[in-house]
């Protein structure tokens, strides 16, 4: 018979007990995400690969390394500015397997498909992915469909696992930052989140908001090209650059500074953001990354990016310092400093 999880023995700021039921929060990529991965998952599936907490699994299979991810999407609506769920399914996959540097390879999909979905709609997220997975150069070589009864799915909701290629000299992990690096984003932030938004609260604005979802993996082949010491790499998705910020100082014991006048936000994302009351860092991305980079390499890192399509409003946003470990501060644009901390909860639930 198996053993049970003993809640009663978990500790944490949010203590498992005090939810006896899931909430939507759990699923934030934030503080009660973390909680229930660290408190729950880890102590039952306690192994090497998983203990690192990364986006990737890194394997070593006689001397070649593999990247191995696995992810779930549940967007709402399944099509939205600039993509749908099965380009987004697709992307964030590719996404997860490139933060360790390596080349992704194969993909598998497992479609959860509600009664009465429209074969419209399933046909076109299906063509989407096929369009996403040849523009990468990846192949999806295996899969399962499910179906659920009406009104027990929400349509459909798509899992998808990933395989790559480690190269030789790349070691990029949650706990390599150091004091001195340089943090770097890749563009404006906060489009996704507000893509969604907009779209699912009927919202208007002068300018569309287009989500940023794309696959990053090219854009970090020219980051690697020009060094191989690049310590940390996350795609800031869900619970935005803030959470994954927090991630990383947490597992490599170091503090985070920002310069919040440097972080790149597109006008009408901030405009979005300031008319809803939420900070454009806590808002999901789905084609930006953060990278935390030796300072020596940085300005040529960054020059590099900007080359790149996917890189063009990449900009250095704050460093690492060996002040308050485990903490984020950001300067704020009036000269005062703010504790930038990881979120609770979701501040726009089924937004990947």
């Amino acid at each position: 018979m198996t053993d049970l999880p003993d809640f009663q023995g978990f500790v944490c700021p949010l203590p498992l007990r005090d939810y006896p039921r899931i909430v939507l929060g759990h699923g934030s990529g934030g503080r009660l995400s973390a909680d229930l991965i660290q408190h729950l998952f880890v102590p039952l599936f306690d192994n090497p690969a998983l203990a690192g907490l990364n986006d990737q699994a890194v394997l070593d299979i006689n001397g070649v390394r593999l990247a191995f991810t696995t992810d779930s999407f549940v967007v709402n609506p399944l099509f939205f500015p600039g993509g749908d769920i099965g380009s987004l399914a697709v992307h964030g996959t590719i996404n997860d397997l490139a933060m360790s540097g390596a080349q992704p390879l194969f993909l598998s999909a497992g479609y959860i498909l509600e009664e009465g979905l429209a074969m419209d709609d399933l046909g076109r997220i299906a063509t989407s992915m096929a369009n996403a997975c040849k523009a990468a150069n990846v192949q999806l070589v295996t899969g399962d469909t499910k179906v659920v009864n009406k009104g027990k799915g929400d349509g459909v909701f798509i899992n998808t696992s990933g395989i790559g290629l480690i190269p030789a000299g790349v070691h990029i992990a949650a706990d390599r930052a150091r004091p001195g690096d340089k943090i770097i984003v890749s563009g404006t932030i906060g489009d996704h989140g507000m893509a969604i938004m907009s779209v699912r609260e009927g919202l208007n604005f002068e300018t569309e908001i287009v989500s940023d979802s794309a696959a990053l993996h090219t854009l970090v082949n020219v980051m690697l090209s020009v060094t191989r010491e690049i310590h940390c790499l996350r795609d800031a998705t869900r619970g935005g650059v803030a959470a994954v910020l927090n991630e990383l100082a947490d597992s490599s014991r170091v503090g985070f500074t920002l310069n919040e006048s440097a972080i790149p936000v597109r006008p009408a994302v901030m405009a979005a953001c300031e008319m809803l009351g939420m900070d454009p860092l806590y808002v999901a991305n789905e084609g930006k990354l953060v990278a935390v980079v030796p300072a020596e390499h940085a300005d040529a890192v960054l020059a590099a990016m900007r080359q790149h399509p996917l890189g063009q409003d990449a900009a250095i946003i704050g460093q690492v310092v060996s002040e308050h470990p485990g903490m984020v501060v950001t300067h704020t644009a009036i000269g005062g400093r703010r504790v930038v901390d990881m979120p609770l909860g979701e501040i726009l639930p089924r937004i990947c």
